[in-house]
């Protein structure tokens, strides 16, 4: 099986990115995987060819049948989440899927149907394979298509006989994080000499620590702040990770 390094930070704008695509310059045989899907921008750096793109579908919706609803309000007046109106429409990106309206439907008018939620798009670029997806506008299913860009990415390195995935993580300590650093070999942390940068960087490491992955960090502009930097080793000392 390939190997598989994720790089994440515990807040945006450290440079994960442009250290994701400085790492697949310097790689002889790996591919790219770019899992921040609430904001995709590796694909800038890397100026991708697009071979293959195809619809990724998260949580169910709920759909009224009209010809079979006698209007009685109960879905509206059950759904927690204020997805049905008084006038009885769903709006899609307010429904959570939990399917209750269509279970206290008196007349069986509700299904939940798939709901298009992004794309996932494979590619090529000048340094290799990449992978890579754009959720939709207001969805909440990012750790469910992380999950899906760390399959497809396993499956077409094992078929191209590739021997790394470098994956470039969504920042924070949210779903799509755990999504992106479970089951993998070495997480890179970038950090940056701010209040912020510690602050998140020691976050991020407790979420990689829960999940026994071994975590090593990158202080990013190291020299625009030489005291935080200092701070940040400190603790990477006590905590016994290595800056590298």
């Amino acid at each position: 099986m390939p190997k598989l390094i994720t790089v994440i930070s515990g807040k945006g704008g450290t440079g994960k990115t442009t250290l994701t695509a400085a790492f697949a310059s310097l790689a002889n045989n790996a591919l790219i995987g770019d899992c921040d899907v609430d904001a995709a921008d590796i694909h800038l750096i890397l100026k991708p060819e697009l071979t293959s793109k195809q619809d990724f579908y998260g949580m169910e919706v709920a759909s009224i049948n009209r010809d079979n609803c006698s209007a009685c309000g109960l879905c509206a007046e059950r759904c927690r989440f204020g997805a049905i109106s008084k006038e009885l429409v769903i709006t899609a990106h307010i429904c959570e899927g939990c399917g209750v309206c269509s279970l206290v439907c008196p007349e069986n008018a509700i299904t939940m149907k798939e709901h298009k939620a992004g794309e996932i798009f494979r590619s090529v670029t000048r340094f290799g394979p990449l992978v890579h997806a754009k959720l939709g506008i207001g969805e909440e299913t990012s750790g469910k298509l992380v999950s899906m860009v760390r399959k497809i990415s396993s499956e077409m390195a094992v078929e191209n006989g590739i021997d790394l995935i470098i994956v470039d993580g969504p920042p924070g300590t949210g779903c799509s994080v755990i999504a992106s650093i479970t089951g993998g070999d070495l997480v890179l942390i970038v950090t940056e000499p701010s209040v912020a940068g510690i602050h998140d960087l020691k976050r991020v490491f407790e979420v990689t620590a829960h999940f026994g992955i071994k975590a090593v960090v990158c202080i990013n502009k190291y020299n625009i702040n030489e005291e935080k930097t200092a701070d940040i080793e400190k603790f990477c000392q006590i905590k016994g990770i290595d800056v590298v």
